[in-house]
């Protein structure tokens, strides 16, 4: 178990994500929740959170978005082109027909859980949305780290997703203890990834999530 030193008023986790030669992980979605499965105080009421998944150059953007549950989404085309976005994720099924520009209102992402996204037009555009209960994530940079400010005092689950990864291999949780100052938090994925944007082109089969 990891453990910061501290009390009450809480500190930051600093996450590192490394493959299993030691190298870093880029846009990993990390988050951690209350060890007792209790939401935080610090959770907002759904509809108060707002995020964007644009449309740029034939892609999603960003390719993975994490928020809290209750968060809304717009989903702007920035191209200039029609497309046509949808989910058939367990998570949130939705569609956003045929269109152009910012035509539709938010969706509310409601359920926790992966959801992957698509174009009825374009098949290789893929992205994902993590939507998670808890205020406390964030996505690994280009160095493999990820830091969570303001997590107040306690025992902690730190989890981490990654589409590069199969469910089955990805990282198992890890406990740890929060208090002042900033817990040091390596999370290592064993396996074969797969290339960074492997993932986007229409090979890919939605049972894989």
């Amino acid at each position: 178990m990891l453990a910061a030193t501290g009390a009450r008023s809480g500190g930051a986790l600093g996450i590192s994500v490394v493959d299993e030669q030691g190298r870093p992980i880029d846009d990993v979605a990390v988050y951690v929740t209350p060890a007792d499965g209790v939401a935080g105080a610090a959770a907002h009421a759904a509809g108060e959170q707002k995020a964007i998944m644009d449309q740029h150059d034939m892609q999603f953007v960003p390719h993975l978005l994490i928020v809290q549950t209750g968060t809304e989404i717009t989903f702007p085309n920035g191209d200039n082109v029609s497309h046509h976005v949808y989910s058939f994720s367990e998570a949130k099924r939705f569609e956003l027909k045929l269109y152009k520009g910012d035509v539709y209102p938010p969706v509310t992402f409601d359920r926790p859980g992966v959801v992957v996204l698509g174009c009825n037009i374009h098949d290789g555009m893929l992205g994902y949305v993590v939507v998670v209960d808890t205020p406390h994530f964030a996505k690994t940079d280009e160095q493999g780290v990820a830091r969570i400010d303001g997590v107040p005092s306690g025992d902690y689950v730190v989890a981490a997703w990654t589409p590069r990864a199969r469910p089955a291999a990805l990282p198992p949780t890890q406990q740890i203890t929060v208090g002042e100052g900033t817990a040091a938090v390596e999370i290592l994925i064993n396996g074969r990834l797969s290339p960074a944007h492997e993932h986007t082109v229409s090979s890919l089969t939605w049972d894989r999530y």
